[in-house]
């Protein structure tokens, strides 16, 4: 039924493109199994390279061949050759670059015998298409989510309401905080052809900062509930991530599914921190650049990558010099310092062209004391006071969980903000767009 379900759920949107979850899904199934019984290293890595193949091949086609093509051809053209390149109207499947790399995990970790073959065919596909899950993560290891499928389903009543509960968190972030209170003003500071004074650009950079935030995590947060409503449980995707105090931190509780991914995938088969420091802080590089290219197939989304990659090699460079003892107040100023450097960061995740990152940018360093004003004073308060709000949040709430917080409240402290979400999630008028990581 779940499986049948998740076909349903993805072909909605676009039937044809079920085919390459199917595509996938056997050809992985069948090397998986090869895998589990090959013991001829040679083969074994044939299998391995068909997997990999069939899915960067995919992944490559329909998110990175325009990429590669318009950036061949601009190479090629600087030589005088005069070369033009063909257009195809491609559709990206939404969330391949998510299945994707869920699939690949499965045979690379069979090829490492790190996990055990699925039973049946059925506990596999459903493990690639599980449709809470499917478009946007987290991006779940065989071993965590396959066992599961092997038992008889039955949420108990606290996992259904505390699943609902949930659910309701994720709607309430995306609809009401991602979508009506912070898009509009993001939308309008990265769409204006204007040089921007500093103020407006710092404050639609902030708007982003939390839309994104809320909009993934909002994501993430309705994954996790209606799994657990249906007896299944996922991981944390999010962890307070704008309290991180410095860039490892700040990985460790962002994107928690991808970032695992590419340190145990690519990281640490680049070496990790095992054949000295010149090796490390280049595996670091390459991760974080790739992890970039990941996100989108742009140069914006590379630098993007770029800079955290920058960033982690010099914190790692001033760690192994500096040694600060983390306290209550010192902490406060070092997560405000690693949320405005990240603020850095997500212009260039925003920005669809570097004319608008650098335009923004020199704003930021308040570079462009004449620039022009966009924003109403209402909308740069209400963008401060959201975004305030959210820092002081996740401070409080960094080493702790909402399940441990809610163990503490009373139950009817707890009924009345759930019946206020929901309220604002009905009255809300936001634009309605949809989650952003849909297009990853």
């Amino acid at each position: 039924m779940l499986l049948f379900a998740s076909y349903i759920f993805y072909g909605l949107w676009n039937p044809p493109l079920v085919i390459l979850l199917w595509i996938s899904t056997v050809v992985d199934w069948i090397a998986g199994n090869k895998l589990s019984i090959e013991e001829n290293q040679r083969k074994r890595k044939m299998w391995l390279l068909l997997s990999l193949f069939v899915n960067l091949g995919f992944l490559v086609f329909f998110k990175y061949r325009d990429f590669l093509l318009d950036n061949f051809t601009s190479v090629v053209n600087t030589y005088g050759y005069g070369y033009k390149a063909e257009p195809i109207d491609i559709l990206l499947p939404m969330g391949i670059s998510f299945y994707t790399f869920q699939t690949m995990s499965y045979t690379i970790d069979m090829y490492l015998r790190r996990t055990e073959k699925a039973r049946t065919f059925l506990d596999f596909a459903l493990y690639v298409t599980f449709f809470p899950q499917l478009v946007a993560g987290p991006i779940v290891r065989a071993q965590d989510l396959i066992s599961q499928f092997y038992e008889e389903k039955k949420a108990t009543i606290n996992q259904f309401i505390w699943g609902l509960f949930l659910l309701t968190i994720g709607l309430f972030q995306k609809v009401v905080l991602a979508d009506t209170l912070l898009a509009d003003t993001a939308d309008t500071v990265f769409g204006s052809k204007d040089i921007l004074n500093g103020l407006d650009a710092w404050t639609g950079t902030l708007a982003f900062s939390g839309q994104i935030f809320f909009d993934f995590a909002g994501y993430s947060t309705c994954a996790i509930g209606i799994a657990l409503m249906l007896g299944i449980i996922l991981p944390d995707n999010f962890r307070y991530p704008y309290a991180a105090i410095g860039f490892s931190d700040l990985w460790r509780r962002w994107h928690i599914s991808l970032s695992s991914w590419l340190r145990d995938y690519l990281y640490i088969p680049l070496g990790g921190n095992r054949h000295g420091i010149v090796r490390m802080y280049a595996a670091l590089m390459i991760t974080m650049l790739l992890g970039g290219l990941w996100h989108g197939a742009a140069w914006t989304f590379v630098v993007w990558g770029a800079l955290h990659g920058i960033y982690l090699v010099v914190e790692r460079m001033f760690k192994n010099k500096i040694h600060i003892k983390i306290g209550p107040y010192n902490g406060v100023i070092l997560a405000l310092v690693t949320y405005t450097l990240v603020n850095f960061t997500w212009v260039f995740f925003r920005a669809r062209e570097f004319s608008v990152a650098k335009n923004i940018i020199s704003s930021m360093f308040f570079m462009n004391v004449e620039g022009s004003k966009v924003l109403d004073s209402f909308e740069i308060i209400k963008v401060l006071a959201v975004i305030s709000i959210l820092f002081v949040c996740h401070w409080f709430m960094r080493n702790t969980s909402l399940k441990e917080v809610s163990f503490k409240i009373p139950s009817w402290v707890l009924g009345v903000f759930w019946a206020i979400m929901f309220f604002l999630i009905v009255i809300s008028q936001g634009s309605g767009e949809q989650f952003i990581y849909f297009q990853f």
